[in-house]
């Protein structure tokens, strides 16, 4: 999750420094992330943006509020103005960064606005934010069908699609969520670490390999021709 939630990150890396071994600070994923989609279309029926919702872990949740001083009785409640003092917090992202959001219609890559609209909730323990990806350019979903990953690259991240894609302004459309074979996942996974250990056996502590694609669940958009 390069360039996103860069203070937190840093907190979950230090406590993580605190574990037994070298072993435990390099596993991954660190951070568990269940991912909401709302496809958004305009009046013509074009896909004008996409709405994502990141439901953070207990765990990394509450780093980030010790982190940023919040909840200071410690009783597990936020008041109002500390829900709105996390608006944002993990919308300061770094040159190059692809916000972990992926689309692609007929495989081509399409092109996504930064984030907009953002805002944060509190629920349960969990920080809940969710912000909007515009398309540079809007598409006519019924042309071909359209594909969405949520992954982080680097793994640092783990993401699971929670509930079913939401479809906001047609209808005429449906979704599939197709799951990875994890256990291909996994065995590229350890084949990578293996290739660089043996290099180097340091590496990890500069590096990932970037097989956070292969964990990643896609959504399959396809809509029928406007009638």
């Amino acid at each position: 999750m390069r360039g996103a939630r860069t203070v937190a990150v840093a907190v979950v890396a230090g406590a993580l420094a605190l574990g037994p071994g070298a072993e435990g600070a390099r596993a991954h994923p660190h951070v568990f992330i269940d991912a909401g989609v709302e496809f958004l279309f305009d009046d013509a029926g074009a896909l004008a943006a996409v709405r994502i919702v990141w439901a953070y872990d207990e765990f990394f949740s509450l780093l980030v509020i010790e982190d940023m001083g919040l909840d200071p009785d410690f009783d597990g409640q936020l008041t109002a103005g500390e829900v709105a003092s996390l608006s944002g917090f993990d919308m300061e992202w770094i040159e190059g960064y692809e916000g972990d959001l992926y689309l692609f219609q007929d495989g081509r890559p399409v092109a996504l606005s930064g984030p907009l609209d953002w805002g944060a909730e509190y629920r349960d323990g969990r920080i809940v934010t969710s912000h909007v990806r515009a398309l540079v350019e809007r598409l006519a979903p019924a042309a071909a069908p359209l594909s969405v990953q949520v992954y982080d690259p680097t793994y640092y991240s783990a993401y699971r699609i929670a509930g079913a894609p939401l479809l906001t302004g047609r209808g005429g459309c449906t979704t599939e969520v197709l799951v990875p074979d994890l256990g291909a996942a996994t065995a590229r996974l350890e084949a990578a670490l293996a290739e660089m250990t043996a290099a180097d056996p340091d590496a990890l502590e500069m590096d990932f390999p970037a097989v956070g694609a292969a964990f990643a669940e896609e959504i399959v958009l396809t809509c029928a021709p406007s009638s």
